[in-house]
């Protein structure tokens, strides 16, 4: 079993968090006045100049392709002018959906001038209200601080992101930045500074500083009898230009193929320049690969990567096992096993294998700040598996079992992200904390070159053979229990506290999955081996539940699926909750008013139910 060593992001330590004390009595807030746009200048505008906007992000895109990325996240049709209510709306990414977040116009400012984020124009507010609404996304605009430019990446695009350290480079990177550019992945790159003083400074070779490129182009030519490597980078000021080899102006356009030179250069923009691949290592220390999820390309120019997102949760005493340092928990985190079964189309690689991306981000960390709570240390590892798929590894598994890949660090950033290559094949990725027992909500994210499956691994699989394979027979549609509803149905019958089911519990609890699986049968009158939401109404009836519309709909929310099914294992999983609170509600309504009048002393009684029932 592999130790798993706890470091943090490029310095080596964990990352700490930049505190700006951005209160109501802080220094740093004095001063400062909110006023709107309509009170900073006589013209504002929400958008000067659309062109500009996109610049940055351009890439390999194309303006109309970054435009409508954009547009995605700064709505069109918002302006200070025409049906001006003092309100503007942005979408953002957010752990797999799209969230609409609308501000007022107010904005802070000290001495009349913006605090933090503002255009070059000073008539344009877009940016400016674009970094309120992500404030308001985060829960303050102290939260945006101590984070990643990847994590703006992904939460503006919706795609996943990851960064190279040039001087650290993995041989294939050049091959991995040509079909970024083929699947249209956005690609940014930059040379770090090492004071304020540096910002922006120019180096002897005409390089900026401090300043976002952007990679547009990656060519192998033949120069004089040797395969050359170029990359092409823009910036998007224009103007300021490489001076070094294969600079415009340089002799070496000569010695290759006149048709070559002409294709590589006859789309030349301002800012725009080709370097040698070796110099652009060496002088530039950082790259960026944003890569675009299928629904964002439209265009069928592009290949597109496989996209699977599985989200899931550690909670303490039960999935919140750890890493791999604690054998006696690891086990008990979440499992997922995917399955690689095409490899790359890639004839330049004699080894083959299937490339695939994982980004394991934690959920909704940075709104908790200002409860005391920061991010927990995650990583995962990847280990490979074949035969039944529906059941969660056991502790045994793991202690024999050498993990194949793993995240390089554990870490504590939003996310972690690693690229791999494996033979085709099925494999299951184990996410967790670095420490046991940390609560935390999860997205795990996987791009794969070719298709890939999935399914969660939910049920419990001990050393010795447990209830996993649930007897739903062929009409129902079943992998089994998960770990969750095997949980509440020990929980909820466990009358003497035992924390398990002795014969005459666990009778009742083959009565009632038999009396839910002849309901659920009747009610599938299309034979799906499934049930939707409508059908759910007329079987909780038919199970004795009379409830009201508004219960209905938490219900279907609750346990429906985005396609508004619910499986077998959701099915008892709710019918169990509802009989347990029918039962309490009967015991403490005495006087059959249909009534009752909770305090602490009948709460108390039936406390742990109540838990269970509420929290599960």
């Amino acid at each position: 079993m592999n130790a798993c060593a706890n470091v943090g992001a490029r310095a080596g330590a964990d990352v700490k968090p930049l505190r700006c004390p951005l209160g109501p009595s802080s220094y740093k807030t004095q001063g400062v006045v909110w006023r709107r746009p309509t009170e900073l200048c006589s013209c504002p505008q929400f958008i000067a100049s659309g062109a500009t906007r996109t610049d940055i992000c351009q890439g390999a895109l194309g303006k109309a392709q970054a435009q409508k990325i954009l547009a995605r996240v700064v709505p069109k049709d918002q302006s200070f002018q025409d049906k001006y209510a003092g309100i503007f709306h942005f979408q953002f990414w957010q752990y797999g959906e799209w969230v609409d977040v609308v501000v007022d116009d107010r904005l802070p400012t000290k001495n009349g001038e913006l605090l933090f984020v503002h255009s070059a124009e000073g008539s344009e507010f877009w940016s400016a209200l674009l970094e309120k609404a992500y404030a308001k996304l985060n829960g303050s605009y102290e939260s945006l601080s101590g984070g990643t430019t990847t994590e703006g990446f992904e939460d503006f695009t919706g795609g996943i992101a990851e960064w190279y350290e040039l001087q650290k480079a993995p041989p294939n990177l050049f091959r991995i930045i040509q079909k970024a550019l083929q699947k249209g992945s956005l690609l940014g790159c930059s040379i770090d500074i090492t004071s304020a003083a540096e910002t922006e400074a120019v180096t002897s070779q005409k390089l900026v500083k401090g300043h976002a490129y952007s990679v547009t182009g990656a060519e192998e030519v033949n120069f004089r009898g040797t395969m050359q490597k170029l990359i092409r980078i823009r910036n998007p000021w224009g103007e300021v230009e490489w001076t070094g080899k294969w600079n415009d102006n340089c002799p070496n356009w000569s010695g290759i193929d006149p048709e070559v030179r002409e294709r590589l250069t006859r789309r030349h923009e301002d800012g725009e320049f080709w370097m040698a691949f070796n110099d652009f290592l060496r002088h530039y220390s950082r790259l960026e690969i944003c890569n675009l999820t299928p629904d964002t390309l439209a265009s069928d120019r592009y290949k597109k990567w496989s996209l699977l997102k599985l989200d899931g949760n550690w909670r303490r005493g039960s999935t919140a096992g750890g890493c791999r340092n604690y054998p006696n928990t690891f086990w008990t985190n979440p499992q997922y096993l995917i399955k690689l079964e095409e490899e790359d189309e890639d004839p330049d690689d004699p080894e083959g294998g299937c490339t695939f991306l994982i980004g394991l981000i934690q959920k909704h960390r940075r709104k908790q700040r200002k409860m005391g709570e920061d991010m927990h240390t995650i990583g995962f590892a990847i280990y490979e598996f074949s035969g039944q798929t529906n059941i969660h590894l056991s502790k045994n598994f793991f202690l024999t079992n050498k993990a194949r890949e793993k995240s390089n660090t554990f870490i504590n950033l939003r996310e972690v992200l690693n690229r791999f290559k494996l033979p085709a094949g099925e494999y299951i990725i184990v996410p967790s904390t670095f420490e046991p027992n940390k609560n935390g909500d999860f997205c795990l994210r996987v791009f794969s070159e070719k298709n890939a499956d999935s399914t969660c691994c939910g049920t419990v699989c001990n050393d010795n053979p447990v209830f996993c394979s649930f007897f739903a027979g062929q009409d129902i549609k079943s992998d089994g229990f998960s770990i969750e509803t095997c949980k509440i149905m020990v929980d909820l019958l466990d009358n003497d506290g035992s924390g398990k089911l002795g014969l005459k519990e666990f009778h009742t609890l083959w009565t009632k999955i038999q009396k839910y699986q002849k309901i659920y049968r009747e009610i599938d009158v299309d034979r799906s081996g499934t049930m939707n939401s409508y059908e759910m109404r007329r079987a909780l009836e038919t199970a004795g539940f009379k409830l009201n519309c508004r219960l209905h709909q938490i219900i279907v929310a609750r346990f429906a699926d985005e396609d508004l099914i619910i499986d077998f294992d959701n099915f008892v999983r709710c019918l169990i909750r509802l009989e347990t609170l029918f039962k309490m509600f009967r015991k403490l309504d005495t006087e059959k008013t249909g009534t009752i009048e909770l305090n602490l002393i009948n709460v108390s009684s039936f406390s742990s139910k109540i838990f269970v029932v509420f929290f599960f």
